[in-house]
């Protein structure tokens, strides 16, 4: 078992360059071309995982492009693990400051929109809160819980429309624009399948909260700031038909 593990350490070297520990197990005149084999094949299966975690940036810059860049990204950054379904963390910082996309100061902000739904894809699976397990509750125990967002809750705000933008990309639209307005994306995973939204401030405040672990009673005043014509009560009650909350905690509120 030592000397098989010794292998494979000095073949996962070779692949990577060092070729020289791999001689106890080769001949005299065997040949290392071979490792090219795999390094290409390495080399592929990055390059393939990443075009389908960020396919809106794949839709907006055209495959040539794309691949290309995929290929520096995967020699500078390979895998960590085999499992590459969630391969690509570190892709939207290395896009923008990758210089050929200085062109397209967007790009960096849709591949980290593109993984946020990767991850809302991934992440744990836990039970939703519901309406009805809010019903019999006091007022003033409400407003003191804290509220519990989804595992696989994601979102993000940008000061320019790049939700809009991306979502349109991401439809399979032609005709993009992105507004000049602040927006934010909401991610969540539900029986298996990812929805998004483009959510305003008042409710990207509201989950700012919860995250923060700030009481219903805050996240509602915090809404209310950002937007004073928000209605806070139907802002709650679309959160949780998405299905954004995992749980309320009421222990605070006793």
């Amino acid at each position: 078992m030592s000397e098989l593990l010794d292998f494979q350490d000095a073949f996962v070297a070779a692949l990577d360059g060092a070729p020289e520990g791999l001689s106890p197990w080769l001949g005299p005149d065997a040949g290392l071309a071979g490792l090219t084999v795999y390094r290409n094949t390495i080399a592929k299966g990055c390059v393939d995982a990443l075009a389908a975690n960020f396919p809106t940036v794949l839709s907006m810059v055209g495959e040539e492009w794309f691949r290309a860049a995929a290929a520096l990204f995967a020699r500078e950054a390979p895998p960590a693990s085999a499992a590459l379904q969630g391969y690509g963390e570190a892709f939207p910082a290395w896009l923008g400051r990758f210089p050929p996309a200085e062109a397209l100061p967007y790009l960096a902000g849709v591949a980290h929109l593109d993984r946020l739904w990767t991850e809302a894809l991934f992440a744990a699976e836990a039970p939703t809160l519901s309406a009805e397990a809010l019903a019999g509750l006091a007022p003033q125990a409400l407003a003191e819980g804290r509220l519990a967002l989804h595992p696989s809750v994601r979102f993000a705000a940008f000061e320019a429309g790049l939700p809009s933008l991306w979502s349109a990309a991401r439809a399979g639209e032609t005709e993009l624009d992105l507004p000049a307005r602040a927006e934010a994306l909401l991610c969540r995973r539900r029986d298996g399948v990812v929805a998004h939204r483009v959510i305003g401030e008042a409710e990207t405040e509201f989950l700012r909260a919860c995250r923060d672990g700030q009481p219903l009673a805050q996240a509602a005043e915090r809404a209310a700031l950002a937007d004073p014509d928000v209605s806070v009560a139907s802002l709650f009650a679309a959160l949780i038909a998405d299905g954004v909350f995992g749980g309320l905690n009421l222990e605070t509120a006793r």
